[in-house]
């Protein structure tokens, strides 16, 4: 391998993103925490690294496992580099803004790095943005977090939105009930095995078929899952998620909804409703969301877009009106083009010619003595 390859070579799952699509990236972020703002969604800016017994505290014991860790040379504590942002977030709430009147609503928007990627998304660093809802427990804020996730990315254009929620406590609240329990049963249940949870449930596999049977459309999912005898606690889970449904779909009634009421899978720490977000055509989730507690005992909602699967959801960065400015032009010229909306690109030195000079630094247009003419 020459020094330029060993000097371009990345490791896995990391990569340099490049013009157009790094100002692209950034108009992205900057619209979505606009639409945050505009809803009462106040940013905040929490570090890249933490200590490790804080990062990975309460919520943030889910992404043990994927967070990189390195010694603080001026403390000796062992320290962790941020593989979700929920849990900083959490932790600002309950430390600097304790005294904040509730429900607290936070927006945060960066990059956060992985110890390894998946199937679906390989990258290791990505962006996220998000909001938090902190301090309420109701199906208003459940519903609030979910339809502004979804909007942003309808405001965005990202087509064929639809809301897939899940109800990660549900089968723990009718397994407890029926005093069943079983690792192998639940990893059943999550892949969808429907012959292993006829085998492994027991008393319990009639009733975990017609969950596994329930998924699909909400109005179908509901229907099924209203015509089935749970324990009480399930059942006042079911009914919430009935009331959180009709919320979602007043408020945006062109976002598809849908319903798993057994998906575990990345709802580990989640203690009631949560949901994952999809387009149409995108392989992989552009964002996921839901129920958790912020410090150990606040309760809290939230949703995290993945910029990485959103951009790739989008038709892609437009090409800007960019016009070359001889050397030597007066500067209130390049003043009033941008103020029209030009990208200016001034030129150092004359040259013999201005619009061969243009084409070759990628301007679309020159200005000459008689106005901005194109060169392509």
């Amino acid at each position: 391998m020459n020094d330029f390859a060993k000097s371009a070579l990345l490791p896995n799952g990391l990569r340099d993103i490049l013009p157009l699509d790094a100002e692209y990236e950034a108009d992205v972020v900057s619209r979505v925490t606009a639409h945050f703002a505009a809803q009462g969604y106040d940013r905040v800016k929490p570090p890249l690294i933490e200590f490790e017994d804080t990062l990975l505290d309460g919520a943030g014991a889910a992404m043990v496992k994927q967070c990189f860790r390195v010694m603080d040379p001026v403390t000796q504590r062992m320290m962790a580099l941020r593989a979700d942002m929920t849990p900083q977030v959490a932790r600002i709430a309950r430390t600097r803004l304790a005294g904040m009147p509730r429900p607290l609503r936070l927006s945060y928007a960066g990059q956060v790095l992985r110890v390894k990627g998946s199937q679906l998304r390989p990258e290791r660093q990505f962006g996220q943005a998000g909001i938090e809802l902190i301090g309420a427990d109701c199906p208003e804020a459940d519903a609030e977090v979910a339809i502004l996730a979804a909007e942003a990315l309808v405001a965005l254009g990202v087509p064929g939105v639809s809301v897939d929620l899940s109800l990660p406590t549900l089968v723990p609240a009718i397994l407890a009930g029926l005093d069943v329990a079983d690792e192998s049963l639940r990893s059943s249940l999550d892949h969808k095995d429907a012959a292993a949870v006829l085998a492994l449930g027991g008393v319990a596999a009639p009733l975990l078929s017609a969950l596994l049977k329930a998924a699909g459309p909400a109005e179908r999912a509901l229907d099924i899952l209203n015509g089935l005898d749970l324990p009480a606690q399930a059942a006042a889970e079911r009914d919430r998620l009935a009331k959180v449904v009709a919320l979602i779909a007043q408020a945006a009634p062109d976002v598809t909804l849908t319903i798993d009421p057994v998906e575990n899978r990345g709802f580990e720490y989640h203690t009631g409703i949560s949901f994952t977000l999809f387009a149409q055509n995108i392989s992989g989730e552009l964002g996921r969301g839901g129920r958790y507690l912020a410090g150990g005992n606040e309760p809290a909602t939230g949703a995290t877009l993945f910029l990485d699967t959103v951009l790739a959801a989008l038709p892609g960065p437009v090409t800007a009106k960019r016009t070359f400015v001889p050397a030597g032009a007066p500067r209130a010229l390049a003043q009033a083009l941008r103020a029209q909306g030009w990208i200016t690109v001034a030129g150092l030195a004359p040259v013999a010619d201005n619009a061969a000079e243009a084409k070759r630094l990628g301007c679309g247009h020159v200005l000459l003595a008689d106005g901005i003419k194109s060169v392509e």
